[in-house]
């Protein structure tokens, strides 16, 4: 096992797609917490989802702003963890890799623990470009960060948290989709309007709600507590270890079907 894990984050970082995302993701979140930084806070008001103006307290619009990764940016993750299986099945190299590990399940599992492990760069990165450029803004414009709060550096730990369960679930379900083109194009079109416009749906009626905190979107902004959505009053959120769990289900569940049909059948 410890010799599938340490060929398996290799494969990782030795390529230049990694750190290309890593750095793109940064770059992002920072562009994006520090516009929302300054947006919500002329005035501290977002339209809702109902199109009702909602009064942002202080420490809400912390909360939206510092966690601006765990609701645009998890898609970094997601696409690293997908393409650390569907490259394989893309170039081939997959064969050698079975090669060299004919236990199916170790080298899942062995997929899984180190984009988890990638994940939390991931997240640490993401996060902490987001904490830097919405603090920076915050301050600038005379507004408290929160920064010395305990509670805020425990919402930042647990985006992090969040972000590296994402990649688990792009191992998982680059063990179902193994076709590189498919994958991207779904990841990018779930992540960025189905579910998102799901979440909107479902937030508008009165059972739809409790329905849409079980999507992974919306699991994984309850890990860290809040999330930009959550503060416009769209939906509601699960505590943060039941947001974890349902995430950590998700990868799992996708990587237990991945190895039971994918790695399953013969592979040449």
């Amino acid at each position: 096992m410890r010799a599938a894990l340490v060929t398996e984050y290799r494969k990782l970082v030795t390529t230049r797609l990694w750190w290309i995302l890593l750095l793109a993701m940064a770059v992002y979140m920072a562009f994006l917490a520090a516009g929302l930084g300054w947006a919500i806070t002329q005035g501290g008001n977002m339209s809702s989802g109902t199109g009702e103006d909602v009064v942002l307290a202080p420490d809400a619009v912390v909360r939206a702003v510092y966690t601006i990764a765990v609701t645009f940016g998890y898609v970094f993750p997601l696409v690293v963890g997908a393409l650390a299986v569907a490259s394989e099945f893309r170039h081939q190299t997959i064969t050698p890799t079975l090669l060299a590990e004919p236990r199916r399940t170790v080298l899942v599992s062995a997929k899984v623990i180190s984009a988890g492990i990638l994940g939390l760069l991931y997240g640490l990165v993401g996060t902490l470009a987001a904490v830097g450029a919405g603090a920076a803004v915050l301050t600038l414009l005379d507004k408290p960060t929160f920064l010395d709060q305990a509670s805020t550096w425990r919402t930042i730990g647990l985006s992090v948290l969040a972000l590296a369960l994402w990649a688990i679930v792009g191992v998982g379900f680059g063990s179902v989709l193994t076709n590189q083109v498919a994958v991207i194009v779904v990841v990018l079109a779930f992540t960025q309007f189905v579910e998102p416009v799901l979440r909107f749906v479902l937030g508008l009626t009165s059972w739809g709600a409790g329905i849409s905190a079980y999507l992974p979107g919306a699991a994984g902004e309850a890990i860290s507590g809040g999330s930009f959505y959550s503060e416009t009053g769209v939906g509601t959120l699960l505590e943060w270890w039941q947001g974890a769990l349902v995430l950590l289900a998700y990868g799992l569940g996708l990587a237990l079907i991945g190895r039971l049909t994918t790695f399953r059948r013969d592979i040449t």
